[in-house]
């Protein structure tokens, strides 16, 4: 009032009044007189006041009775210009605040009297307005009589004083209790102790209070009186009041002055005394009604509810529940449970609407709902006051849809009338305007076939009631259709709203807190009663927080089952996406809440309603049937034993659909459809997994599995990193998407992508749920695709990948979970599948390797190694397409880490490693690339230790025998890698030993002996080992080729690198590499298939000399056999002084010999080439000339080298006789020499005896022969023969008999093998050539060695010349008489047909020509008897006799010999043999030696002489008269040689030659010759020469024995006994033959006899008489008589001859003695 208190307003103030009384005593001048004058009086008055006082104002209020005196009379005067003159100066004066209290109360006296003669009833109002709000000086009564006044006023006739009163009323109340408050507040400092009020209803006991605070005491408890319609204690003089109108102010006080209630115990009293019965009972009429439940005949109506006196009851009951909650628990609890009641679907609509704006006003304050929360709920045996609101609110909406309302709110007056038709449904043409035409829809909720339309009712967050408010109305208003439900609705929606926000902002600043007070916090024994715990420190924060978190679980398990069953059947009828969003909202956020609070079980089911309203109705998704959210399908919770009606989603959804799809379902189903809405969940799912996936837990699960269906139905398909694009369904109707969702697709996609991106921000708990829910629906998948090709779903599997690929920071927590399923995805019998899960752990493990970790791979073995680690474990996986994704990936790791891998590498060579024969082509060949790859680029950069896996996975891939190209490229990388480790020898002969120490050492530390392959070498020369051994293991291989390769390249890298190797090391390498090698190499040879091989696949034709496997395998023997002997060959230095040389040598022989004996010819003749390559070594060369090699005394050799057994030698090999020993003989000037003879010699005689054995074995001849008999081949038997002189250098020394028959033996089958025809054009010569073969060569090379080792060397070896003579005098016979070979049938060469032409047919077996090699040999014995003729032992053996009996064959055949050259060399070789023998043998005449020779030469001569043989028809003159002056040589020796010796000669070999020379001397005849021959062929100069010689010693003059006579004495007789009988049967002929002519031949040789007759008598007569005996006389004569018998031959040439003979008789003529008279008859 500052504006009233200036000197201004004071002197206005002053002029007023006095112009105000002017004017009062002017009006009243005539009428009223005593007015008049006392306004005069009151001018004076004011003047003087003015006058005297300072404090004018002050001095005009102790006045003010007086001064306001005069106002008042003419107020009195009923006057009403006058009385307003006076109201309004009265007002002046009040608003200066210059009225007394005594004033006052006259003033209100003079109001009183006004308004009861309803006088000037606004001016009134208005100055008891002034009266009471410019000032305090009003009190008690008089206040008391003011208020009663405008209540007065209010029930007048007039509507305008009526209203004005009213709002009159309603300032005069606040004014009362501002004055109140005005006075605490005055009296604040003060403080006082409040006196307990005890309950009594004593309305006196205010006493205590100020006078404000009992006026507005008064009034108020008066008001309650006036409502419960009882008499007013304070109010004197009310008339009439209204219900509505008390209860409005009582409610405005309530809610303007709540704190005057909280901080007066009375006033409180009041509350809970007086106002809250008060209500209950107001109420009454509408708790008992029930909408239709009575009729008009019911004996008792119920009070029917009053919509004023309710709706207004209902505002009080919102205020009392707002203000004063903490003063009226238990009321509270009464009002909650009726407003609960009103929902009820039996009470009227418009009841049923202001409960729920009630509600609605409750939900939107959060503090307030806790606080039930705490009070009632969370109280044992309390009324679940929060549960039940929420739980009505969700009953409520149900009914709506279940209960139609009815459109006509006339019928809500007569009771009964609503429900009599049933219910009713809504317009048909409301809520369908849009689905047929393209008219949008209304916001609406549509549930079977109820319409309920969405109303904007309120702003969100803000409870602004509509019904609430008409406070005008008397009459129930209409409630329009759906307003109800918005209502509710949107309580749901502020409730979860205002919980969420509240809660999670004390969880944050619980968080906060927790996170700043970090001090160690002690925790004592809990009390199980209250479950706090106490901590000696922050115990009073830990308690809040313990009591925060039980309230706020409380209420979130309060309300969530009735929230969700709300929300769920507002989300399933919802056609509004707006509203749909705020429904998903609202589960989400509930969702995440619960989440927070840890609180499973709601937070899963409203997970599952959201997952629900992604998927079509009715969808079949195990996963939301069959989790903890099932107690949602059992359609109701009893809820404090009230039912709430889940509600099954409708199907009848009028959703627009916007996709057609697959389920994803084991058996195919048709199709599927989604809506909108239902990717408006779907959304809202991925924004909750997105926003709220760290409290998700083991939900992730559901919402997993429902994106997993939706992606599928969508047809979103994997694409690299796990990513889902948009891909056509494989198979089965197409999903159909609508443009509109095609352009969602992108965004649903990308959010999906970056929900699995936020995984990175989850802590380790939450990604393991995560992880572990992936799993399991990848499971689930993987069941779900077991037994059928159909496109399985990979949501799982790619998002896995996503996973591990965003966290690959902490990759270790989830690498193992991750890959050890994705390796079980790897094994699915679904292609598609296990393509994905290989895809994805591939990807994964690439990109762990790359990730730039902390810290790096490099420094973190272990982690690199479990990186790899599931790269390996792919490997025990049979699918091709998984281990070809796992090779390609090691390719690209080599190609981008390949430098890196560090102590990786044995994991990744594994894999190249763990390929195996049968997993085809192209995956051999893919982990060969890597392989290349590595031994190309990396070997250096792995650790030396990995070499040996290399070595290892190269051999492993010689051995596949998928792709032979792959093999035999493998051999050349173990080539490479030799080349390799020759090249880097040192370093990494350096790295495996140190490598080796520390493993030594380690081994040492756990007590266990180290293990590794070859042990007692030392490390890199393991390295070698390996090596050879996998070549070995390839120089077995099945396949030719490989075989070959793998064989060259093991005695190339031996030979080129094996100088690299610590001397000791041979010794393993020659036992367990080679010799191993060789065996394995014999026994697959020995029983390899003879089955012949058609082609070898494809076209490719095979060569006759390997088609079958046998011969294949016979070059791989042949090839091994000949390496391993050049190695014994070069490397002989490093072999011999390892101890067991002697051995191995033998080992090695007996691998030659199985080889040379095996049945086969290529096998069989290398090995003899081997045999002669390691014979041709000279003794090696002193080590002083052999600078390259180490010197001898540094070889590191052991003195005694242990019991070493060789393969196939079963004792011990221990030498004693050690080189170091030996070294140590020599002087120091002398150069030590490694070997010493002995040993060298047993070498020599070792080797001896393995030719013998091959010799005696190959060459023996089988016993039974059929067309698969094997028979050596010439080029071997000639190898073999040739192997003998080299040889026999080295033992000619212990070269004894024996030996040379054991020798003999060979030569003698050796040569006689024959050869098969097919070969004979390439082997014989033509059988008119007169050649040698090679074979026949060798064999005579080796005796010609032998002639000429013994021809020098001592006497004792002399002793076998004879042998020699043997052996080829056996050789001899062959001309004659080819040596048979067993029972083999042979064919001559003439007759042998070539198999040109019948090419299969089994190939016959033909004898060689032997003629030109016996001939040969003849020719041999021939200069070999000339040089040794004299030899004792020659002598003694009996030589000439063998070989004139050897000759004897050829010569008794003559021309029946094979060949003519034979019989002619044999003659011309006998003359030699004799002119050089007879002498010898007369030498030794006496000694008897000679004597069985004798009769031998004479059967010779005799065989040969008179042969049997006839000469062939074709045999020209010449050439007969040539082979005659053979046989006239002959005789030219005998008479040369013999027969002038013969008193040396025995007495038998004599008489046989003469025998022989009378024989010869007759002409022999031979029916064969023609007429024309007969002169050439009768031999004559040979019977000639016979004859002569036998003339010449039967008549020779120096007849020195008796002996020599006899010769001539038998001589004559037998020539003349022969003469006569030849005589005698050409008579008996001619004379038979009549006229005919008699043979030629017989002609001729009756003329030669009687020529011979002629000669005979001529020789006899030149010889002296007494040399003739008698009787050889009267033989001759006894002729004659013959001699005439042939006078009468027809023939002339037998005439004249005879004529010859007979004329010679004439000298026998003589005169007849006496006893002879009748001689001649």
């Amino acid at each position: 009032m500052s504006g009233t208190n200036s000197p201004e307003a004071v002197k206005k103030l002053l002029e007023n009044m006095q112009s105000d009384l002017r004017a009062l005593s002017l009006e009243c001048k005539k009428k009223f007189p005593p007015v008049k004058e006392a306004a005069e009086s009151g001018i004076i008055k004011v003047k003087t006041i003015a006058a005297r006082n300072t404090e004018i104002l002050a001095a005009l209020k102790d006045n003010s009775s007086e001064v306001v005196q005069p106002f008042l009379m003419g107020c009195g005067t009923k006057e009403p210009k006058i009385t307003q003159l006076c109201l309004a100066a009265i007002q002046r004066l009040m608003s200066h605040e210059v009225v007394s209290e005594t004033a006052a109360g006259n003033i209100i006296n003079m109001l009183w009297q006004l308004m009861e003669n309803s006088l000037e009833e606004l001016k009134l109002l208005q100055t008891v307005l002034v009266l009471l709000t410019t000032n305090t000086v009003v009190h008690d009564e008089a206040l008391s009589k003011a208020i009663v006044l405008c209540f007065r006023l209010h029930f007048t006739k007039d509507n305008i004083t009526n209203n004005t009163a009213a709002a009159t009323v309603r300032q005069v109340v606040t004014v009362v209790f501002e004055r109140m408050v005005a006075e605490d507040e005055r009296h604040r400092d003060i403080i006082e102790q409040p006196v307990l009020v005890q309950g009594n209803s004593n309305r006196r006991s205010v006493s205590t209070l100020k006078p404000c605070a009992k006026d507005a005491y008064m009034l108020f408890q008066d008001l309650c009186q006036l409502v419960n319609a009882d008499a007013p204690y304070w109010l004197v003089g009310m008339t009439e009041m209204t219900r509505t109108f008390g209860l409005e102010l009582l409610e405005s006080v309530l809610n303007d002055f709540p704190q005057v209630f909280l901080q007066h115990q009375e006033f409180s009293f009041l509350l809970k005394e007086r106002v809250c019965p008060l209500v209950i009972k107001l109420f009454s009429p509408n708790i008992k009604f029930r909408q239709g439940s009575s009729t008009s005949s019911s004996p008792a109506p119920v009070e029917k509810p009053y919509f004023p006196i309710c709706m207004r009851l209902l505002r009080v009951v919102s205020v009392l529940i707002k203000q004063f909650y903490s003063l009226l628990v238990t009321e509270c609890e009464i009002f909650l449970s009726l407003l609960v009641k009103f929902l009820d679907a039996d009470k009227p609509q418009w009841l049923r609407a202001v409960a729920v704006e009630s509600i609605h006003r409750l939900c939107v304050q959060p503090q307030l709902l806790r606080s039930f929360c705490q009070s009632y709920d969370m109280k044992q045996h309390s009324t679940k006051v929060f549960r039940d609101i929420v739980n009505a609110l969700g009953s409520f909406i149900q009914s709506l849809f279940l209960v139609p309302p009815t459109g006509n709110p006339a019928t809500t007056n007569q009771a009964g009338n609503n429900n009599s038709a049933g219910p009713v449904s809504a317009p048909a043409n409301s809520g369908m305007l849009g689905i047929g035409g393209g008219v949008t829809l209304l916001p609406a909720f549509e549930y079977r076939g109820t319409w309920i339309p969405i109303l904007t009712v309120t702003v969100q967050g803000s409870a602004k009631a509509t019904y609430l408010e008409m406070l005008d109305k008397v009459e129930p208003p209409t409630i329009p259709e759906g307003y109800a439900m918005s209502v509710a609705f949107h309580c749901l929606l502020d409730l979860v709203r205002g919980i969420t926000t509240m809660i999670e902002g004390e969880l944050g600043e619980v968080e906060t807190e927790c996170l700043t007070t970090t001090t160690e916090a002690v925790s004592s024994p809990t009390q199980s009663s209250s479950e706090q715990q106490e901590f000696q420190s922050t115990s009073d924060q830990m308690d809040k927080e313990i009591v925060s978190r039980a309230v706020w679980e409380e209420m979130v398990n309060a309300c969530w089952c009735g929230l969700l069953a709300a929300l769920s059947l507002l989300l399933d009828a919802s056609t509004d996406e707006a509203a749909t969003e705020n429904i998903l909202k609202a589960e989400l956020t509930m969702a995440a809440l619960c989440g927070r609070l840890g609180l499973v079980t709601s937070r899963d089911a409203f997970i599952t309603a959201m997952c629900k309203g992604s998927l079509p109705p009715h969808y079949a998704l195990t996963v939301l049937n069959t989790t903890t959210a099932a107690t949602l399908s059992n359609k109701s919770y009893s809820i404090q034993g009230q039912n709430v009606m889940m509600i099954s989603p409708s199907s009848e959804s009028h959703q627009q659909v916007v996709a057609v799809g697959q389920p994803l379902a084991v058996q195919p189903q048709g199709t599927v459809m989604l809506t909108s809405k239902n990717i408006q969940c779907m959304r809202t799912l991925l924004n909750l997994a997105h926003c709220h996936g760290a409290v998700l837990g083991t939900s992730w699960q559901l919402v997993l599995a429902t994106l997993q269906h939706l992606v599928w139905i969508l047809g979103l398909k994997p694409s690299s990193g796990g990513a889902l694009k948009p891909g056509r369904a494989v198979e089965g109707p197409s999903t159909v998407l609508t443009t509109a969702v095609m352009t969602d697709l992108p965004v649903i996609s990308n959010i999906l992508s970056r929900l699995f991106e936020s995984s990175q921000y989850l802590d380790d708990v939450s990604l393991h749920h995560l992880i572990n829910a992936l799993c399991s629906l990848s499971l689930e998948a993987m069941d779900m695709a077991y037994g059928n090709n159909k496109e399985p779903s990979l949501f799982a599997v790619a998002k896995l990948l996503e996973t591990g690929l965003v966290n690959m920071h902490r990759i270790e927590i989830l690498w193992r979970p991750l890959t050890g399923h994705l390796l079980e995805v790897c094994q699915h019998p679904n292609s598609r599948m296990r393509e994905w899960g290989a895809e994805a752990l591939t990807s994964l493990i690439k990109a762990g390797l790359t990730f730039n970790h902390d810290p790096p791979l490099s420094q973190n073995q272990r982690l690199q190694l479990l990186l790899l680690n599931p790269l390996k474990e792919m490997s025990s996986i049979n699918h091709p397409d998984i281990r070809l994704k796992q090779l390609e990936c090691v390719l690209q790791i080599l190609q981008s880490q390949g430098d890196s891998l560090g102590p990786g590498w044995p994991l990744v060579l594994g894999v190249m490693g763990a390929i195996r024969n049968d997993q085809g082509e192209s995956l051999i060949r893919t982990a060969f690339q890597c392989l290349q790859l590595v031994v190309t680029d990396f070997l250096p950069t792995m650790p030396c230790t990995c070499l040996q896996i290399v070595v290892d996975v190269a051999g492993s891939f010689g051995l596949h025998n998928q792709e032979l190209n792959i093999s035999l490229t493998s051999i050349g990388l173990l080539w490479n890698i030799s080349d390799y480790f020759f090249q880097r020898g040192e370093t990494i002969e350096k790295e495996l030993n140190k490598e080796e120490a520390a493993q030594q050492k380690q081994a040492e530390e756990k007590g266990v002996v180290l293990n590794r392959p070859f042990h007692p070498a030392p490390p890199f020369d393991c390295l070698w080992l390996c090596l050879y051994a996998k070549l070995g293991e390839l120089c077995v291989d099945p396949r030719p080729a490989v075989r070959k390769s793998a064989g060259q390249t093991l005695f190339s890298t031996i030979g080129a690198h094996g100088t690299l190797l610590q001397h000791s090391t041979w010794h393993t390498v020659i036992w367990k590499v080679l010799f191993h090698l060789l065996d394995r190499v014999r026994e697959s040879s020995t029983t390899a298939d003879k089955e012949k091989i058609e082609s070898g696949g494809g076209n490719i034709l095979i060569h006759h000399s390997r088609d079958t496997a046998e011969k294949q395998w016979a070059e791989t023997w042949v090839l091994t056999l000949a390496g391993v002997a050049r190695i014994f060959n070069t490397r002989r230095y490093l072999l011999q002084p390892l101890g067991d040389f002697s051995s191995a040598w033998d080992v090695l022989l007996d691998h030659i010999q199985s080889a040379a004996l095996s049945k086969n010819n290529e096998v069989s003749l290398a090995a003899l080439k081997s045999f002669q390559e390691i014979l041709q070594i000279v003794s090696p060369v002193r080590d002083s000339d052999k600078p390259e090699t180490p010197p001898a005394v540094n070889v590191p050799v052991p003195v005694l080298i242990g019991s070493i057994s060789g393969p196939g030698l079963n004792r011990p090999f221990v030498r004693t006789d050690s080189i170091g020993e030996r070294l140590g003989r020599y002087s120091s000037s002398e150069p030590p020499i490694v070997t010493d003879e002995l040993e060298d010699l047993n070498l020599w005689w070792a080797a001896w005896n393995t030719w013998y054995r091959i010799g005696s074995e190959s060459t023996k001849p089988p016993i039974t022969f059929d067309k698969l008999t094997f028979i050596p081949s010439q080029p071997f038997l000639t190898a073999l023969i040739q192997i003998f002189p080299a040889l026999y250098q080295h033992i000619k020394t212990g070269f004894n008999m024996d030996d040379l028959q054991k020798l003999g033996v060979i030569l003698h089958s050796a040569v006689s093998v024959p050869i098969s025809s097919d070969a004979s054009p390439f082997i014989l010569p033509s059988y008119t050539e007169a050649v040698l073969t090679s074979l026949q060569e060798a064999v005579l090379t080796a005796l010609d060695v032998l002639q000429k080792a013994i021809c020098i060397g001592p006497e004792n070896m002399q002793i076998m010349y004879p042998a020699i003579f043997d052996q080829l005098l056996a050789f001899v016979e062959f001309s004659c008489k080819p040596p048979q070979y067993g029972q083999l049938e042979t064919k001559h060469i003439a007759n042998a047909k070539y198999n040109q032409i019948q090419l299969f047919a089994p190939a016959e077996w033909v004898a060689l020509n032997y003629v030109p090699f016996a001939e040969r040999s003849l020719e041999v014995v021939v200069d070999l008897y000339q040089k040794t003729a004299c030899h004792k032992a020659v002598v003694n053996e009996k030589v000439l006799q063998n070989i004139i009996k050897t000759l004897r064959v050829p010569l008794s055949l003559k021309y029946s010999c094979p060949s003519e050259s034979t019989w002619k060399l044999a003659v011309s070789s006998l003359l030699k043999v004799l002119s050089i023998g007879l002498p010898v043998a007369r030498q030794h005449a006496s000694s008897g030696k000679f004597d069985s020779m004798w009769p031998e030469l004479a059967n010779t001569f005799e065989d040969f002489l008179f042969t049997k043989s006839i000469p062939p028809d074709n045999l020209s003159i010449q050439e007969f008269q040539r082979n005659e002056s053979i046989d006239v040589e002959v005789v030219q020796l005998i008479s040369t040689e013999i027969l002038p010796y013969a008193n040396f000669i025995p007495k038998e070999f004599v008489g046989q030659i003469m025998t022989m020379l009378n024989k010869g001397s007759i002409h022999s005849q031979s029916s064969s010759f023609t007429e024309a021959e007969i002169d050439i062929r009768l031999r004559e100069e040979f019977s000639k020469m016979c004859f002569e010689t036998l003339l010449q010693f039967s008549f020779s003059n120096k007849v020195t024995t008796p002996q020599e006579g006899y010769i001539s004495r038998m001589a004559l007789s037998v020539l003349l006994k022969r003469s006569q009988d030849v005589l005698h049967r050409y008579i008996e002929d001619e004379r038979l033959s009549g006229k005919c002519p008699l043979p030629r031949q017989q002609v001729t040789e009756i003329i030669f006899v009687l020529k011979a007759v002629s000669t005979l008598i001529d020789s006899l007569k030149k010889t002296q008489p007494e040399n003739v005996d008698g009787n050889t006389w009267a033989q001759v004569i006894a002729l004659y008589p013959t001699l005439v018998e042939c006078i009468t031959c027809s023939s002339s040439e037998v005439c004249s001859a005879l004529k010859e003979a007979l004329v010679p008789f004439k000298d026998f003529m003589q005169p007849p003695a006496s006893k002879v008279q009748n001689g001649e008859s």
